[in-house]
């Protein structure tokens, strides 16, 4: 297996930055893809234009939600039956996921042509965001097999241990929207079907490189059907591991609508207060979760391999670097935080109320890291159920019933609260499921 050392021989500090530092690299790569045609479009002083790029969001969110559903299940499966020398097994639910990912493509994208004027309008568009969003959204619609297969087997790829690979593949697919999107929307003058077509052609690049390493040069990743059809069952696995990446994104967005739901109450300058402050503490949280998803293989393999030395040593290093690590960054964003809100905020009121509410969110920040080493900790020892109700617990059993507790005793300071007593909960409750399960497992007691 390609870089099979890594996971198996290599120290653990090696191997955790040789993992962690792409993945994370692969994270801001995929915020910024997903910013370019918001930021391209809105350079067209349309807004119409621009309303329809954020009423067909929704829905590619949900696709999204189901890519990284694969991703995640299918690298932690994978990279467990290879480290337990399983490799068939491995190639299996490698398979599955292409056919998955290419089947549910096809599916939605049937779906959302066949039903788009019914879609926008349960979505919210109205008479003016209608036209663009039609073109927009079917537009999309036709690369969605595309976007589910690159997101996908950008994850399933570092189970092999093809690192830079699955970071290449990425950057492609990114650096030709980016650059196609100027060229699609201002030179041959498409607007925002430029901006679509330039994303599908993207995710299209991406697939065919993803998919040309894995005929060509992988060892153990497969994308033969045949290999499918031995254990097709084994599909219903992968979904479940990887479900509490899926329903977290899901549920974020959920979060996000009751939140907002509140802060409208107290005017716009609001929204865009918390809206500015949950972006300046962003990174903090895309970061943890960089580090923590890209060493999942290395956890998953030794899990397989029943390495409970190695395994101890990993998760020792992991609290320690997201622990210094989310706290130096904390401190830093505090001490930046005029600068922070000012990049997204010019209205003087807007950005002193954006100060105090980023205060509240960077207090749990340094703990974040401990929640997200929990969970893909989790998921790569195949324990779906309990990661799965933490994610849960986070963003919809504990945070939105705090969210309108708080604003009810606090005002719409309240609700950055809530953000952070729910996230601070959710740690406790994640540190208990990982101390619970070191206990459980036999290879790492002894």
């Amino acid at each position: 297996m390609k870089n099979e050392a890594l996971f198996r021989d290599k120290p653990v500090w090696t191997a955790i930055f040789s993992l962690a530092i792409p993945s994370c690299i692969t994270i801001l790569i995929m915020t910024i893809y997903n910013m370019a045609d918001m930021f391209f479009v809105g350079m067209l002083g349309d807004t119409a234009q621009v309303a329809a790029v954020s009423i067909v969001s929704p829905i590619f969110s949900l696709v999204m939600a189901i890519a990284t559903m694969l991703g995640a299940g299918g690298c932690s499966v994978v990279a467990n039956a290879i480290g337990a020398e399983k490799k068939e097994e491995a190639k299996t639910y490698s398979s599955l996921c292409c056919m998955t990912s290419v089947i549910i493509g096809i599916i939605c994208s049937v779906v959302i042509l066949s039903s788009t004027t019914s879609i926008l309008n349960l979505l919210g568009a109205n008479e003016d965001i209608m036209v663009s969003a039609y073109t927009y959204m079917r537009t999309l619609a036709v690369g969605v097999p595309f976007m589910l297969f690159s997101t996908g087997f950008a994850s399933i790829l570092r189970a092999e241990g093809a690192i830079k690979e699955g970071l290449i593949g990425n950057m492609m697919g990114t650096v030709l929207n980016i650059a196609l999107d100027p060229i699609f929307i201002f030179v041959l003058q498409k607007g925002v079907v430029g901006a679509a077509i330039a994303t599908v052609i993207g995710n299209v690049v991406s697939s065919v490189f993803y998919l040309y390493f894995i005929v060509k040069k992988a060892t153990v990743i497969s994308v033969n059907p045949r290999f499918a059809m031995k254990n097709p069952m084994s599909l219903f696995h992968i979904l479940a591991i990887g479900l509490p990446n899926g329903i977290s994104s899901l549920l974020s967005g959920f979060a996000s609508t009751f939140s907002n739901k509140l802060l409208v109450g107290y005017g716009t300058d609001t929204v865009a207060a918390m809206a500015a402050a949950g972006k300046a503490v962003m990174v903090i949280t895309m970061i943890h979760m960089g580090i923590c998803m890209g060493v999942q293989p290395l956890m998953a393999y030794t899990y397989g391999a029943k390495n409970g030395k190695r395994m101890k040593e990993i998760l020792k290093k992991l609290l320690l670097l997201t622990v210094v690590f989310g706290t130096m960054i904390t401190i830093i964003c505090f001490m930046t935080k005029h600068e922070l809100i000012g990049l997204f905020l010019k209205n003087a009121s807007a950005a002193s109320m954006g100060e105090s509410l980023v205060i509240y969110l960077l207090l749990a920040s340094p703990f974040m890291g401990i929640f997200y080493l929990s969970t893909n900790f989790l998921q790569a020892c195949g324990k779906a159920l309990p990661a799965t109700i933490i994610s849960v617990l986070r963003q919809g059993g504990i945070l939105i019933p705090c969210l309108y507790l708080m604003e009810h005793f606090m005002g719409f300071t309240g609700i950055a609260v809530a953000y952070t007593i729910a996230d601070l909960f959710s740690v406790i409750i994640a540190s208990i499921s990982i101390i619970l399960v070191i206990k459980s497992e036999k290879y790492l007691r002894e």
